[in-house]
């Protein structure tokens, strides 16, 4: 575990010398660095070289735009342990921004507002919040994954109390604009997930579904790899 000013994060480092690529990883709501580490989701990148580091949040939340929790500047939190991590570890500028459920939502808006830090988001389960953006800072090729019997983070979003989820479709939106996507997008299925993919004049935009519920399908990780390792430069 590995502290900056404003919070802590854990890196855990794959076999093998560097350099590495980074694996940003935000976990979801109420779990841990330590909670998240060896499941199956992030083990894969770890197998292919990847430096996976994943932030902690404060009480085992996120204070990201338009959430119920205020207590930290997430996104300076996130440079800050970007920097950390390029001073500590033998890294390439290749930064993949993952996480899952609340965990995506912090991901999407690390790559929205500070997308010279990321090189590609990968989204499961979890998105923007009101107040939805129009379209980002810059754009970063996109690949989103969600249950479409998702009751947690419905594609649609949901109230908790005075705060909403975001709408997944208004995010891609949001995504499309600012990458420069056209025309209608090519439908791929494979193992019951069914993939949107726009062609884009900045970077891809891919919206996976599977009928699944609050939960990665299974293959996530492996998929998402073979993604990244065509989008990302």
């Amino acid at each position: 575990m590995c502290g900056v000013d404003s919070g802590r994060y854990l890196a855990v480092a794959p076999d093998g010398p560097g350099p590495h690529p980074v694996l940003l990883y935000f976990h979801g709501y109420q779990n841990s660095p330590d909670g998240v580490q060896d499941k199956g989701t992030v083990t894969p990148w770890r197998r292919e070289g990847y430096l996976t580091v994943f932030p902690e949040g404060e009480g085992g939340s996120w204070s990201n735009v338009g959430s119920p929790h205020d207590e930290r500047d997430e996104l300076a939190f996130t440079e800050a342990v970007l920097d950390d991590v390029a001073e500590r570890f033998d890294v390439t500028d290749r930064v993949v921004v993952t996480g899952h459920s609340h965990g995506s939502s912090m991901a999407w808006d690390v790559a929205c507002y500070r997308p010279e830090r990321v090189s590609v988001l990968v989204g499961s389960s979890g998105s923007f919040w009101v107040p939805e953006p129009v379209s980002c800072k810059a754009a970063v090729p996109v690949r989103h994954t969600h249950g479409t019997s998702d009751r947690i983070m419905p594609l649609e979003g949901r109230p908790i109390g005075s705060f909403h989820q975001g709408d997944v479709l208004e995010g891609i939106e949001a995504w499309k604009g600012t990458n420069r996507c056209a025309g209608d997008p090519r439908v791929e299925t494979v193992d019951g997930v069914t993939c949107e993919v726009w062609t884009c004049a900045d970077g891809e935009v891919q919206l996976c579904l599977h009928d699944g519920g609050h939960g990665a399908p299974s293959g996530w990780a492996g998929r998402a790899i073979d993604w990244v390792d065509g989008a990302a430069p």
